[in-house]
C-alpha cells in the first residue's frame, strides 16, 4: 500500500474496504495531490483530495458509492426515497449512490450563487432525501444545499460523504455518514508556514469563494 499520507487514519472496515485501501484508490487515480492549495474554505493545506479524477473511473465510482452506502444504518437506508447532491463536486458520487441504493439521483446548481433545483428536478413535500457530497471541509455547501431540498419542502435524513476534511469537526445539523476521515493540517491564509508559502498556491476546487 506505501506509506501512510499524515492525518489519514490507519483503521476501520468499510464493505470490505479499509481506510488504507480507501486511499489507494486515490492514488491510482492521482487524485490524492501534494502542493500548496487554496481550499473551499479560503484555507490553505499541502495535500489536496481531487474526488474529480479519482471518480472518472466509471467502476471506481461505483465501488466507493457502495462502500458509502454500507456505511448507512440500515434502518435509514430504508427510509430514503431520493438522493440530492448539489453540483459540481457531488454529482457522480450522488449518482451512483443512487444507483447503489436503487433510488434516484438528481443534482442542485447555483447559477446565481444559490442553490436551486433546475432541468425539470422536483421534490415532493415530505420526501426523504440523502444529501450526498463528495468532499465536506466547512459543511458550508452542504449546509446551503440541505437549506435548498427544505425549501422544496424536502426533508433531509442524513448527509453521505466520500470524504470529511473536518476530522468529524463539522456539524450539518443532519447525522453524518463520511466513507473516510482526514485530518491533513490546515492553515489560515495569514498563518502558513514558510515551506508551504515557498509554493505558488492554487486553487482547485470549484466553489468561488
Amino acid at each position: 500500500m506505501g506509506v501512510r499520507a499524515p492525518g489519514w487514519p490507519a483503521t476501520g472496515l468499510m464493505n470490505g474496504m479499509n481506510d488504507e485501501e480507501v486511499l489507494a484508490e486515490f492514488r491510482a487515480a492521482g487524485a490524492l495531490l501534494e502542493g500548496h492549495f487554496i481550499l473551499s474554505s479560503g484555507r490553505r493545506s499541502a495535500n489536496y483530495l481531487q474526488c474529480a479524477r479519482v471518480l472518472m473511473n466509471a467502476e471506481r465510482a461505483g465501488k466507493l458509492a457502495r462502500a458509502v452506502v454500507q456505511k448507512l444504518p440500515r434502518e435509514l437506508r430504508q427510509e430514503i426515497d431520493l438522493v440530492v447532491s448539489p453540483a459540481m463536486g457531488g454529482l457522480i458520487v450522488g449518482h451512483e449512490v443512487g444507483r447503489a441504493l436503487g433510488k434516484d439521483a438528481v443534482f442542485l446548481e447555483r447559477p446565481e450563487g444559490t442553490f436551486e433545483l433546475r432541468r425539470g428536478f422536483a421534490i415532493a413535500p415530505g420526501q426523504k432525501v440523502l444529501m450526498v457530497e463528495d468532499v465536506v471541509t466547512t459543511g458550508l455547501s452542504s449546509r446551503q444545499a440541505i437549506e435548498a431540498v427544505e425549501k422544496e419542502g424536502g426533508v433531509v435524513i442524513a448527509e453521505a460523504a466520500l470524504v470529511d476534511r473536518s476530522a468529524g469537526e463539522v456539524e450539518l445539523g443532519v447525522p453524518f455518514y463520511p466513507l473516510v476521515s482526514i485530518n491533513f493540517p490546515v492553515y489560515e491564509a495569514d498563518a502558513v508556514p514558510p515551506e508551504l508559502a515557498a509554493i505558488p498556491a492554487i486553487k482547485p476546487g470549484s466553489r468561488k469563494i
